[in-house]
């Protein structure tokens, strides 16, 4: 397997030292360089080959701009709560909760997409995970769920690991918010 070049845009000091720390671990994986601005990360394109780019979610929109990115699958690095058209702009979205072997599996398949997966649509919520998200921000548990929507506990777990998956968000308090932001449910039927 080629070793995968990878660029890292991240603002924080402390979130662009330690995703790349994470990257180098996998001895498949090699950091090109590590920047803190999309300005900086301009010049670093200019000099160095690149094959895949992790950057922050909240410079989605500058990045957007910059032609050499278009053709870069982009693997987003979520450290708060965002839009969910925001995190379908990435072929693949982490956290900082992102255990390192997971994220080293979305570096991996994100590298291995055709360019026009960028931006994937992937992250959408089916008709079932929303059910499910809603009953979560209800505080209901699994078995609850299962109950209220006539399917199996282990449905119920494997949707939330989608959702999971999906918005990056694993505490039920996330999830709430996520769900009352995107309108899944009306936050005064809490």
């Amino acid at each position: 397997m080629k070793r995968i070049s990878i660029a890292i845009v991240e603002p924080s000091p402390i979130i662009l030292e330690g995703v790349a720390a994470i990257v180098s671990h996998n001895p498949n994986l090699r950091v090109a360089g590590a920047v803190a601005t999309v300005a900086e990360l301009q010049t670093l394109l200019r000099n160095t080959e690149v094959d895949l780019l992790i950057a922050a979610v909240c410079l989605a929109r500058e990045i957007e701009s910059v032609a050499e990115l278009q053709s870069l699958p982009i693997v987003g690095m979520q450290s708060a709560i965002v839009e969910a058209s925001i995190l379908r702009r990435f072929a693949a979205v982490a956290t900082l909760y992102t255990p390192e072997e997971e994220l080293h599996r979305m570096v991996i398949e994100a590298a291995d997409m055709p360019a026009e997966h960028n931006y994937a649509e992937s992250h959408e919520l089916s008709d079932r995970e929303r059910d499910v998200l809603v009953l979560v921000a209800r505080g209901l548990t699994n078995k609850e769920i299962a109950s209220e929507l006539n399917i199996s506990p282990h449905t119920v777990i494997s949707h939330r690991k989608n959702i999971v998956h999906k918005t990056g968000i694993r505490s039920v308090a996330g999830l709430t918010v996520y769900a009352v932001l995107n309108k899944f449910i009306d936050s005064e039927r809490l």
